[in-house]
């Protein structure tokens, strides 16, 4: 019996154009950290949770390695649903908010997680169990800790166990074709923290894990207290960000320019707009029913890999100008709004 895990002929057949979308999705990608990814054993990847599918991707994207993800177990009621989502090697998982008696169900997945590991095939959870567009994190959930100690049991003493934290900062939480972050950190080598914390009963071997992985995802991302002065200290960081943050703290363009900009492309934005008018409507149709909008970019993103093929890539080079000059309006209004402020 095939394991999600297995390779798949399709699947690593269309993985290249899924991956090349990905990356001409945003104006600029980096991937920052490629050295802390080990290669001496079983790999856990931890990024924070900001958006929907993109993150995915973006923790897909770090190499050309098959990955096996997890996401919430309702959107696995559907048969249909179920099948593609296991093809695109997703596993389901039950949170604590579905109550406890759908809790006990995650032995399977626990034990599937494990099995992928062991194969060599590098696993991802988001631990903070549900995304939110801010630059601080959740409480980690117990979940990735059980599985991360769970595979050290099974195997441990043939290879090391990690997780590793992956902090995603996105230029703008709801558009594409922005700037993207990927900072992979230090891994937490799992097999060596437990055996210096053999002391500690398996609960609470699991707070102090917890606790360490937490500060090391803290390291990856912008990350701000999430109190009453989060706004506030979040304008002084991005003031001054550390790198590889740096990079979004670039100078601004001035107005003039951003209205030249826009006035000299005018011409050939209506080109595109007109060549790619009924992608972007429908896009807005589908956008008007996801209430969330954290989501909209990884419905635009999943668009654009479906439809691209079917205009054989005629369009491709309008659809982004539209985005690159829509995001120059954007901008000229945003600076706008800033000095009006």
């Amino acid at each position: 019996m095939s394991k999600i895990q297995d390779s798949d002929r399709l699947y690593d057949f269309l993985r290249p154009y899924v991956d090349w979308m990905f990356r001409h999705s945003y104006r600029h990608i980096q991937y920052v950290g490629y050295e802390h990814v080990p290669k001496d054993g079983a790999v856990i990847y931890s990024p924070n949770h900001t958006d929907g599918l993109c993150d995915a991707m973006a923790v897909l994207g770090i190499d050309r390695s098959r990955k096996v993800f997890v996401a919430r177990a309702d959107i696995f009621r559907k048969e249909r649903l179920a099948r593609l989502l296991t093809w695109l090697k997703i596993m389901p998982i039950r949170r604590v908010r579905d109550g406890l008696d759908e809790v006990r169900h995650n032995d399977e997945t626990i034990n599937n997680a494990v099995s992928t590991l062991r194969d060599g095939v590098p696993f991802c959870i988001l631990p903070e169990g549900t995304h939110r567009p801010k630059h601080s994190l959740l409480p980690l959930s117990k979940g990735i800790f059980r599985i991360a100690l769970l595979a050290n049991d099974t195997f441990g003493a043939e290879k090391p166990v990690y997780i590793v934290p992956v902090g995603i900062e996105y230029g703008d939480y709801y558009h594409l074709w922005d700037d993207l972050t990927i900072n992979i950190g230090e891994a937490l080598n799992v097999t060596e923290f437990a055996a210096s914390h053999s002391d500690l009963d398996r609960p609470h071997l699991i707070l102090a894990l917890r606790d360490e992985l937490t500060l090391r995802m803290r390291k990856q991302i912008l990350w701000v207290p999430d109190d009453e002065h989060y706004e506030e200290n979040f304008s002084r960081l991005k003031a001054n960000p550390p790198a590889p943050f740096d990079k979004f703290n670039h100078r601004p363009l001035p107005k003039w320019m951003l209205v030249l900009y826009a006035v000299l492309l005018f011409p050939l934005f209506i080109l595109s707009g007109a060549l790619t008018i009924p992608l972007w409507v429908a896009w807005l149709i589908i956008c008007k029913k996801v209430s969330d909008p954290a989501f909209h970019n990884s419905v635009q993103y999943v668009w654009q890999v479906l439809v691209m093929p079917l205009t054989l890539f005629i369009r491709m080079p309008f659809w982004m100008f539209v985005q690159e000059y829509v995001r120059t309006l954007r901008l000229l209004f945003e600076d706008r709004n800033t000095l009006v402020k």
